[in-house]
């Protein structure tokens, strides 16, 4: 979810225009939808990126690849877990709202320790409007877990978003896809496919493609919040716009298990997997490019399949899928080729 020219190591602006910035937001729209749906926007601090030396490299430090390979593994253990739940909204209401606390401290000292940074009101706006797409992602991809398999439903909803990304491009912005791109979508389509072949996927089917259509709408609202303002500022304002989102609904719609001290350990132990992976990939994105980053943090997607398929004995199927697993990720590196 970085910009795409931050991606080639090009660099921006110092303080983008919020009219220019929409401008070029829909010229890159396909990359952005198509690469890490899940990391809300990711970039880097302009100012710091623009300066001599600025430690940004086309080439991935030797470190860099095992901390983006732990938070792919962090990714699929805290889904893992939420699909292992008896209410996976629940759990993830309470995890979202413990990640949100436990990161306000480092979050308070960078800020302090930066200068206390703003974010206009846009940027405030936005993180609204997106914490309001990841309300319904989770809402989602809750009932997709309860009604079909881990293997079936994490595949998808990560394969539909960069699917969306592409469609959008090639019919409302007139974009060409280079031949990459056109083997990205066919892999894509083929390892969605074969995800779901050895057994319906049934009433969890749709579940599951609207989930990674809230990724793909989310992503494109990030997309310009994260240009507005520091991007870990405009981040954690999301997070807490949706634990209070999600406390809000699970309360009034009486969801059981939602209060902050219901399984506290699980509670904390998935929002400490959900942020970790987050800043982890944060970190990453300022050092290295997504084209390499991008599929090895979607290697999630082979871990979770092999979990569902090994540990929570899905087995029908299992090569396939696994298979199609593999073909996704194969399809998501090939978009990310400029």
């Amino acid at each position: 979810m970085v910009p795409l020219q931050i991606a080639r190591g090009a660099r921006v602006a110092l303080a983008p225009d919020l009219r220019s910035v929409r401008a070029t937001a829909a010229s890159d729209l396909r990359c952005v939808l198509c690469a890490i749906p899940d990391i809300k926007g990711i970039t880097i601090d302009g100012i710091r990126r623009a300066s001599a030396g600025d430690g940004y490299t086309p080439f991935v430090p030797l470190a860099v690849l095992p901390l983006v390979l732990v938070a792919a593994a962090f990714h699929a253990a805290w889904n893992a877990l939420l699909k292992a739940s008896e209410n996976p909204l629940a759990l993830a209401t309470r995890a979202v709202t413990w990640g949100t606390m436990v990161s306000l401290p480092p979050v308070a000292v960078a800020w302090v320790a930066t200068g206390r940074p703003g974010l206009p009101l846009a940027g405030w706006l936005l993180a609204l409007a997106s914490a309001c797409l990841e309300l319904i992602y989770f809402i989602t991809l809750s009932i997709a877990y309860q009604r079909g398999e881990l293997s079936v439903v994490y595949p998808i909803a990560r394969g539909t978003a960069p699917v969306l990304g592409v469609l959008v491009g090639v019919l409302l912005l007139n974009e060409r896809l280079q031949a990459p791109a056109v083997l990205g979508v066919v892999a894509l389509v083929a390892g969605i496919w074969a995800v779901r072949r050895p057994s319906a996927a049934g009433s969890a089917l749709w579940p599951a493609i609207l989930t990674g259509v809230m990724i793909a709408a989310y992503t494109s609202l990030d997309r310009i919040g994260v240009r507005l303002g520091p991007p870990w500022i405009y981040g954690w304002l999301l997070w807490l716009f949706g634990a209070i989102l999600l406390i809000a609904y699970t309360t009034v719609r009486r969801v059981p298990g939602s209060r902050l001290t219901d399984e506290p350990k699980l509670s904390v132990t998935v929002g400490m997997l959900m942020t970790a992976a987050y800043f982890m990939i944060l970190f990453a994105l300022s050092v290295a490019p997504l084209a390499i980053i991008a599929p090895l943090r979607e290697s999630a997607i082979v871990l979770v399949t092999a979990w569902g398929v090994w540990r929570l004995g899905e087995r029908r199927g299992a090569w396939l899928r696994v298979v199609g697993a593999i073909t996704i990720v194969a399809g998501i590196a090939l978009l990310t080729i400029p």
